[in-house]
């Protein structure tokens, strides 16, 4: 393993899509939702332990769950869980570690990965990551991974690419298009040259340090004169210092769309985002009625193509729908159709509207 390379697990999303399992005080990263006997971010970790020191993984979360990182990776050091004190979306979270890292190690390179992907082959994750990182050790590249598209799917965003490589399978991208409606999604698909946007990155600290330097001057500002407080008793009180003065922007937004060195990995290792229920319906067995059930007493009678999650110790029994997810907690039940699973996060703000915060 090598000493220069570390993980950023990103995990202080509140995942509202997964409503009502997803919760603000315990968040779809910290759930089981595929029944696999692992959560989320347990998933993550196992697959980065592969192959990076375990002293090399940071989870980057919330204060707010920080006791429940610790008691879900009990192997992680306590001082590798870094805690914001507000959610800024992931530019902030990436300058974070990166700050900290560049004082602890000038030679560091990064993976900054989401906590909640489903990958369902970890052998092959391991060998994109590790020639990534192979690749930003000696060119000053950004470098993300872009998962080749099985269908033209509206709930992610795409990259172009260049069809000439630099190097072994590694491409310059061209262009990031957001989440597109189906007929721009199924015109990329056809033209061969686009990629689905995983929001996994790779590079050397210094490199993207020098990005936000060119592309967010204030945030690296507000770090930059902090800098000396990381990894000591300082380092708590200066992010709570540092976080009102960030905006509030993406990664790819504020860096990679603008820089002229970012590349990317076509790469098939079994992928999901997980961020929808339809995504955990792809990803979970079907019955024979193309039901796919996470619970132990549900009962399907007439039924097809629904996504149920139940209580193991609740009988739930459903006739009759097609199409539908049946979500049931024991304080909130959702039914809603499939293809309205988009507008779920629409849904948890009429929930707060209505009836406040008890039920989020």
């Amino acid at each position: 393993m090598n000493k220069n390379n570390y993980v950023a697990i990103m995990a202080g999303g509140i995942g509202s899509r997964f409503w009502p399992m997803s919760r603000t005080n315990f968040p779809k990263q910290f759930l089981d939702i595929l029944n696999t006997g692992r959560t989320l971010i347990q998933g993550t970790f196992d697959r980065f332990a592969l192959f990076i020191p375990v002293e090399n993984i940071y989870v980057v979360t919330s204060e707010q769950y920080r006791d429940i990182v610790a008691q879900q990776l009990p192997e992680l050091p306590a001082e590798n869980i870094l805690c914001e004190p507000s959610r800024k979306n992931t530019a902030p979270c990436v300058a974070y570690i990166s700050y900290k890292l560049i004082q602890m190690n000038p030679e560091a390179n990064l993976i900054c990965a989401p906590a909640d992907h489903i990958i369902l082959e970890p052998e092959g994750f391991k060998k994109i990551c590790t020639d990534a990182l192979h690749f930003t050790a000696h060119i000053k590249a950004l470098v993300t991974l872009g998962i080749k598209p099985t269908h033209p799917n509206t709930g992610y965003g795409y990259i172009q690419y260049e069809q000439q490589s630099v190097s072994d399978n590694v491409y310059k991208v061209k262009t990031f298009t957001e989440k597109p409606d189906k007929a721009l999604a199924e015109t990329f698909i056809a033209s061969g040259d686009f990629l689905w946007n995983a929001g996994i990155f790779v590079w050397q600290v210094k490199n993207i340090l020098a990005a936000f330097e060119k592309f967010l001057p204030e945030m690296h500002e507000v770090f930059d004169a902090e800098k000396s407080n990381f990894s000591t008793s300082g380092e708590k009180a200066a992010i709570e210092r540092i976080y009102p003065q960030c905006v509030n922007i993406s990664i790819d937004y504020g860096v990679m769309e603008k820089a002229d060195n970012v590349y990317i990995i076509p790469s098939s290792f079994g992928w999901s985002d997980l961020g929808t229920w339809a995504s955990a319906y792809d990803n979970l067995e079907k019955d024979y009625l193309d039901n796919a059930v996470a619970g132990h007493n549900v009962m399907i009678i007439d039924a097809t193509k629904n996504m149920v999650h139940a209580d193991n110790k609740k009988l739930v029994l459903i006739q009759g729908l097609d199409d539908f997810i049946v979500v049931d907690t024991k304080d909130v039940l959702l039914i809603c159709k499939k293809d309205k699973e988009q507008e779920i996060k629409e849904y948890v703000a009429e929930v707060k509207r209505n009836k406040g915060d008890k039920f989020l």
